[in-house]
Order: structure tokens, then C-alpha cells, then sequence
């Protein structure tokens, strides 16, 4: 599995929903975040993208420098930088971080958002701006020079000198709902992601995604986007829940799924329907809460369990093919560690293990009376 976790570029906070137990989300702040990421085994981290967050592109360029094995989950955002730009771009920053960039391809979801940074599509429109797009700047990325004459986009020439280090280009990921996002990702993409759906929901976006992948010739693997609320019980993990939401106002609720009602995004359309802006409705499914998305946009489920059950879960998702698993948890500094001590040792994790550097071989928590060893916890079964 290729676990990554996420840089809170909106905001963090132990509550949601409320100033009250807010954090400044400072550089410092995310240089703390990006490298616990590092040094517990993270993969990567994912980078929110939109006016609510700091720039994702500054932000992994100023961290990149501060981690080493780290990867970024950049986004690209078709329509408001040229494609042969941000070709060069993601080119320029996959060379100066050794190849640890990773593109996040977004097409948008808030109108209201996407008239501010002067995109006026519809949604089938932006899909096709979106495909026109990848083509110049895969085309550019494997150095080819590309002419092209598209109905959103007209390139003569367009060319990036300096090769990325990944080949034939960084990995594309890319998350969507509707049909035309589908039959993007089936044709573009390397990666396709899905929010935290239950089973039967995600096992039906991934088996459309393969046929119309396969209808091209092509392969893809698949991810899915989660919050985690892990606890060493369960009782504890359900009371964390509860307490995320405990400041959450039904006035501030209702604002949020009244905002979320104009975008015209079908996975936010999906992640709203499974709670229905209530309270009362929140475990979707086994272990699975929407109470995340009553007030934040886009990724609105979580896993809430003790480590076994997060785990069982995790394991169910992989077993659709899920390989790539971005999550998140609040507040990201304190629930990096949590995450990665309780969860990383019940799973097939690729990248760094549990924490500890592979030449470290203990002891591990703290000495007891100046000279006795702490002895070695049993790993859970």
C-alpha cells in the first residue's frame, strides 16, 4: 500500500466547524507536518488546491528542500495556467526535488470559485478544456514539440526544454464522479481517486473506470481520499468522533450544505447525499463517518475505529484494487503520529514502515530508572 497523508493548507484545528481550538497554519506549521510525513513512512502528501488554501505549488516548493524522501501531490488546474506553463513547471520542481513530484489533476467543482479565477464552463465544457489540456502537456512533458488546435486551446511549438526526472512525466492523479470525469481519467490519467465511499459505491466507480480504460488499451491503478479517527479502542475512537463535531453548530451545518448545493460537482453531490446535512445519519457504513462533511467540502468521510477495525476496513477497500491511500485527520501533526503508530504495523505499508529508521534498533520509548530497557509491546495479531 502507498499510504500518504496531507498538508492542511485550508486550516487545522481540533474541532470543526468553529475558531475555538483553531491553529495558525503557519510555515512552520506545515514544515512540522510535511516532516513528521517524512520521518514516520508516509509516501507523499497530498496538497489542497483553491482559493480557501496557500498556493500548493509555492508551498511544495518551499518544503521540498526541508524533507528527503517525501513526495508532493501537486494540483494542476486546467484552465487557469497555459498547459505548456505548467508543463515546465511541474518539470522545474520535479528536477530540483529528485523526482518527488506527483501532479493532482483538478477541474473544479464551486462555479462561484471558478467565475473568480475567470473560468466560465460548464461542467462538460471543463472536461473537455481538461482533455485538450493533458494532451499538451504530456505531449510537451515527453519531449515532443506540439502543435495543437483544440476547441479551448490552440498551441504552435510547445515545447519544455528541461525533461522532467520521472518518465515519461510525474505520475498524473485525478479525481471525479460523473461520466465525463470517468472517461478522463479512462483515457489520461495513471491514478484515479475516489473519495471515502462506502464498498459497493467504490467498487462501482473503479469497475467503470477499468472497462473504459480497457476500451483504450490502458491499465490505471486506483486511490481513495480518507480521513482516519484511529484509537486503541473503539469507544475512544467514537467519542474522538463525537468530539471533532462538538463545537458544530446546526446554523453553521446548514450554511455549509447550503454553500455545497451550488457546486456542480457530482462527488460533492455524493458525499452530501450520505448524510443529508444530519447528524443522526453519520455511520454510512461499518466503521465509515460522514461527519466531516457536514461543514469541509470534498473529502467528508472518515474511518473511525480502533486500529484492527481501521485496518479490516482499509484491507476491504484494497481488495477492490485500491492501492494508494491519502489520509488525513485532525488536527494533521498530532494524528500523523497516531496513524502511522497504530495503523502502519497492521498493514502492508511500501514506504518507511512505522517511524523508526531502519538502522534505529531501539530502545524504543523511554529508559526506565536510568537503566532498565522498556520491554517490547507485542504487535497486535
Amino acid at each position: 500500500m502507498h499510504i500518504f497523508w496531507f498538508l492542511p493548507t485550508h486550516g487545522d484545528s481540533r474541532y470543526l466547524g468553529t475558531s475555538h481550538g483553531g491553529r495558525a497554519v503557519t510555515h512552520g506549521y506545515l514544515k512540522q507536518v510535511a516532516q513528521a510525513a517524512d520521518e514516520l513512512g508516509y509516501e507523499g502528501v497530498l496538497i489542497p488546491t483553491g482559493r480557501s488554501c496557500e498556493d500548493s505549488w509555492v508551498v511544495a516548493a518551499s518544503l521540498a528542500p526541508l524533507t528527503e524522501r517525501l513526495k508532493f501531490l501537486v494540483a494542476i488546474r486546467p484552465g487557469i495556467v497555459s498547459p505548456t506553463v505548467s508543463a515546465r513547471m511541474a518539470a522545474t520542481l520535479d528536477r530540483i526535488s529528485g523526482g518527488r513530484l506527483l501532479i493532482n489533476v483538478v477541474t473544479g467543482g464551486d462555479p462561484d470559485e471558478q467565475r473568480g479565477d475567470g473560468i466560465h464552463l460548464s461542467h462538460a465544457e471543463r472536461y473537455e478544456a481538461a482533455d485538450e489540456f493533458l494532451q499538451i502537456w504530456r505531449g510537451v512533458l515527453q519531449g515532443e514539440a506540439v502543435s495543437f488546435e483544440g476547441r479551448h486551446l490552440h498551441v504552435e511549438n510547445a515545447r519544455a526544454l528541461y525533461p522532467p526526472v520521472q518518465k515519461p512525466y510525474p505520475p498524473l492523479f485525478f479525481g471525479g464522479s460523473s461520466p465525463e470525469a470517468h472517461d478522463l481519467a479512462a483515457e489520461q490519467v495513471d491514478v484515479y481517486l475516489t473519495w471515502g465511499e462506502p464498498l459497493e459505491a467504490v467498487a462501482e466507480k473503479i469497475a467503470d473506470v477499468r472497462a473504459k480504460a480497457a476500451a483504450h488499451g490502458r491499465t490505471l491503478k486506483f486511490g481513495i481520499r480518507l480521513h482516519v479517527i484511529v484509537r486503541e479502542t473503539a469507544e475512544a475512537a467514537w467519542a474522538a468522533a463525537d468530539e471533532l463535531i462538538s463545537h458544530l453548530s446546526d446554523e453553521t451545518i446548514a450554511a455549509a450544505q447550503q454553500s455545497f448545493a451550488r457546486f456542480d460537482s457530482e462527488g460533492q453531490r455524493r458525499m452530501a447525499a450520505l448524510h443529508g446535512g444530519r447528524r443522526d445519519r453519520l455511520e454510512v457504513a461499518p466503521n465509515l463517518w460522514a461527519g466531516v462533511g457536514l461543514v469541509r467540502g470534498g473529502a467528508g468521510t472518515a474511518l473511525v475505529g480502533d486500529p484492527q477495525q481501521v485496518a479490516a476496513r482499509v484491507k476491504e477497500y484494497a481488495a477492490l484494487g485500491i492501492n494508494y491511500f491519502i489520509f488525513s485527520g485532525y488536527p494533521h501533526l498530532e494524528e500523523s503520529y497516531r496513524v502511522a503508530e497504530l495503523l502502519f504495523p497492521l498493514l502492508p505499508v511500501s514506504a518507511g514502515g512505522a517511524g523508526q529508521a531502519p538502522n534505529l534498533t531501539g530502545p524504543f520509548g523511554e529508559v526506565i530508572a536510568n537503566d532498565i530497557v522498556p520491554p517490547k509491546a507485542a504487535q497486535p495479531a
